[in-house]
């Protein structure tokens, strides 16, 4: 059996949006398998925040061995070029709040480390560059009766809180260039780090991370949603170019099949 793409989802209506295209289903070891447009696929709902994600990611790898770990959903703006519905790939995921807490903040460092203790040169998790340009190809010319937004490929944060706020929206921005900010990606791209795994985050802006997120977040959310999976119908042959040479997991046959 071919190793399935594995995409994770935070919330119900991302994780509808994606279920709605899915065929075949097959739902074993807590997890959806399935094919999308003939690629296999295998769908689970991680919960909010970077704890949730990093569970489910390795839940997923450890049960279903994954041939490449995918983040679909929403998150808010910190580019100000860029708006709702507009769709950002993570070529850079950065853990915004890890590092060391300091009289002026957070010194934002490489997850899992700290400087005077396992230091490290490396900053933030990256797709492969096989991955990232098979992506960008596909995605460089898509027209707009397909997906509505932008496409921009760039930096897109975590941390475990939802941004309501003008100022630090500014703050984040001028520090990181960041195009986006959410609350489970980089915990994912960790994860799948650790199993040697290629990851990709695909985010569609759901608001614009300020005064009235909260607002917008309720408003966008369906819409933006499908907007993402659109996106990933669309990169699914690139990613299935990203193979693993951990061994299938096989969905045991009598578990309830569509």
């Amino acid at each position: 059996m071919v190793s399935p793409i594995g995409l994770l989802t935070a919330l119900p209506q991302e994780h509808h949006a994606v279920e709605a295209i899915l065929r075949s289903r097959v739902v074993d070891a807590g997890f959806t398998f399935g094919d999308i447009d003939g690629v296999a696929v295998c769908l689970g709902m991680t919960g909010i925040g970077k704890v949730n994600a990093a569970v489910s990611a390795t839940q997923m790898c450890e049960r279903t061995s994954p041939s490449v770990l995918v983040f679909t959903g929403v998150a808010g703006g910190l580019d100000p070029s860029l708006d709702i519905g507009d769709v950002v790939i993570g070529d850079t995921l950065i853990q915004h709040d890890a590092g060391v807490m300091t009289d002026g903040g957070i010194a934002t460092y490489q997850a899992g480390h700290i400087p005077f203790f396992n230091p490290t040169v490396e900053f933030g998790f990256r797709p492969s560059d096989r991955l990232r340009d098979a992506a960008r190809r596909v995605l460089s010319n898509v027209p707009p009766d397909v997906v509505a937004g932008r496409i921009v490929f760039g930096t897109i944060l975590t941390g475990d809180q939802f941004l309501e706020s003008d100022r630090e929206r500014r703050r984040l921005w001028e520090r990181f260039s960041a195009q986006a900010i959410e609350m489970e990606g980089a915990a994912v791209a960790q994860v799948a780090s650790r199993y040697g795994l290629d990851h990709l985050a695909i985010r569609t802006l759901s608001d614009r991370a300020g005064q009235t997120s909260s607002v917008d977040f309720s408003e966008f959310l369906d819409r933006v949603a499908h907007q993402t999976v659109a996106v990933l119908r669309l990169l699914l042959p690139a990613l299935a170019g990203a193979g693993s040479d951990r061994p299938a997991h096989e969905p045991e046959a009598e578990t309830n099949a569509e």
